[in-house]
């Protein structure tokens, strides 16, 4: 018995070991970049920035509608708080 917990041991002293170094290690650096470079011309400005603005008039809209929602709580909180006094 006491033989099979000392083999038991060492192979997980062993399998330990393994993983400690194995993560230890990095990556390997790749020389290539993930994404292409953009080219910088005028077009592609143009595009960009229609892609911004699409993106951007729905959040402000979305902004101005949060701020309304605000104020009509505000204006609810204010309407219940009188009620109870």
């Amino acid at each position: 018995m006491k033989r099979y917990g000392y083999c038991l041991s060492v192979l997980l002293s062993a399998v330990v070991l393994v993983v400690f170094v194995g993560c230890g290690q990095e990556a390997p650096k790749t020389s290539t970049p993930s994404a292409p470079a953009v080219p910088n011309t005028p077009a592609a400005e143009s595009t960009g920035q229609a892609v911004v603005d699409s993106v951007k008039t729905p959040l402000d809209k979305s902004r101005q509608v949060e701020g309304t929602l605000g104020k009509a709580a505000d204006k609810t909180a204010d309407t219940i708080k009188d009620a109870t006094q």
